[in-house]
């Protein structure tokens, strides 16, 4: 892949990822009555869920900028991991996380070529 194009790629997917978390993210923190019922079914209260929220959002906006890109990387990747164990562990389909979590990482990969290196486990002749 040349770089143009995996900038391109990486972007487009920075941005969907983006635009995935933030619009969760708006529903928990202006606590929808969908977001308050979904929040009900696995214990939480509507402040906790907002509190989810704002942990969304901050992930999300570090995600998205290089600089702190793999901090935010890591960060989104607990986040949805906590996401996909508390719908397991409440009977709920965990799919959308579970295909957004392996986004992240696909994402991580293409956008930062040291991250990408570090998985393949290729050195630079160290």
């Amino acid at each position: 892949m040349s770089p143009k194009t995996r900038k391109i790629t990486g972007w487009i997917l920075t941005g969907l990822i983006a635009l995935a978390m933030i619009l969760s993210a708006v529903l928990k923190l202006t606590g929808s009555p969908v977001a308050l019922k979904l929040a009900a079914a696995v214990g939480f209260s509507a402040s906790t869920y907002q509190l989810i929220g704002l942990i969304e959002v901050l992930s999300t906006v570090l995600f998205i900028v290089p600089r702190t890109g793999i901090l935010g990387t890591l960060l989104l990747a607990a986040y949805l991991g906590g996401a996909i164990a508390t719908h397991w562990q409440h009977q709920q389909p965990a799919l959308p996380a579970v295909i957004l979590e392996c986004l992240v990482w696909i994402t991580a990969t293409i956008r930062f070529q040291e991250l990408s290196k570090r998985i393949m486990g290729i050195t630079d002749g160290q």
